[in-house]
């Protein structure tokens, strides 16, 4: 049996401890901030993230290095005959396609998954990886169920100020402008590449409502599930807003009764683009 080992980065929320924890490899994302250069979980945490974030500091989402992944895959090959590499999404950063590139010279001892993942539905593929690996699947077996799994998740996420949206360039400074007289709270999705436009809320309660409708709706008519013991995960994350993830949390259960649900911060890398105060809630299907 192939002895398969798995790597991830740091946007799967998964922290170098955990990592530990669970016998895989995580990445630490870069972030240029001011100019230098930070790596998460490793010089930067998220208590440091979000203070120079609140001073205004440029920062700027970078991805590994080609050096820092083939060193990682090379000493990982001492030990193991292959490599599961599950990366962020290839439709929010460039890091899906360098490792495709670079696993092109290793003669299929390396597979790159490209499931369209972050965050919590991230960590689902690498928990579901991890599985797999232990049922004896190989790499390349491993790759295939996830990708043809990849669009079996959904995320919501109410962004709570447009600072952010608006410093990035994703909306004009007079629908920041706008919407800040209007206290909207836009409702963003990733259902597949792309963080995109889902709805405007005026207030959190409506906000997390139309999340838990989204969901809903999802549960029904994707996935043909009953709302109650769905066989689904529904996570909560959120970016630096602990209390009021928790209490979202409570209230998805409730709404969703005998579903199980992990809570973690959002990755920086979307938080980045979307700034503190954040809450998100996202539906996996359960493989295992």
């Amino acid at each position: 049996m192939s002895k398969v080992a798995i790597v991830t980065d740091s946007n799967s929320g998964i922290t170098q401890q955990q990592a530990e924890e669970l016998g895989i490899s995580v990445l630490p994302m870069p972030f240029m901030i001011e100019g230098k250069t930070y790596f998460e979980g490793i010089s930067l945490t998220q208590e440091e993230f979000y203070q120079r974030l609140k001073t205004g500091a440029a920062i700027s989402t970078s991805q590994p290095s080609p050096e820092n992944i083939l060193q990682l895959w090379n000493e990982l090959l001492k030990s193991y005959d292959e490599i599961v590499h599950i990366p962020m999404s290839s439709g929010l950063s460039g890091a899906c396609q360098t490792a495709l590139m670079l696993a092109q010279d290793y003669e299929g001892k390396i597979q790159v998954v490209n499931n369209q993942r972050i965050s919590v539905t991230q960590r689902r593929s690498v928990l579901d990886a991890i599985h797999l690996a232990d049922q004896g699947m190989d790499a390349a077996q491993i790759k295939d169920f996830l990708e043809k799994d990849k669009y079996n998740s959904s995320i919501y996420i109410m962004v709570d100020t447009l600072v952010y949206l608006k410093r990035g360039g994703r909306i004009t400074p007079a629908a920041a402008a706008l919407g800040t007289i209007l206290k909207i709270k836009p409702v963003l999705q990733i259902q597949g590449e792309k963080l995109d436009a889902f709805a405007k809320a005026r207030t959190t309660a409506q906000g997390k409502q139309i999340m838990i409708n989204a969901i809903k709706n999802d549960l029904i008519k994707r996935f043909d599930r009953p709302l109650d013991n769905a066989d689904m995960w529904l996570d909560v994350a959120h970016t630096n807003n602990d209390e009021a993830a928790a209490v979202f949390r409570d209230e998805v259960l409730q709404t969703f009764p005998g579903n199980e649900s992990y809570m973690d911060h959002l990755s920086l890398s979307v938080a980045c683009h979307i700034g503190p105060g954040a809450l998100a809630v996202t539906c996996t299907t359960k493989n295992h």
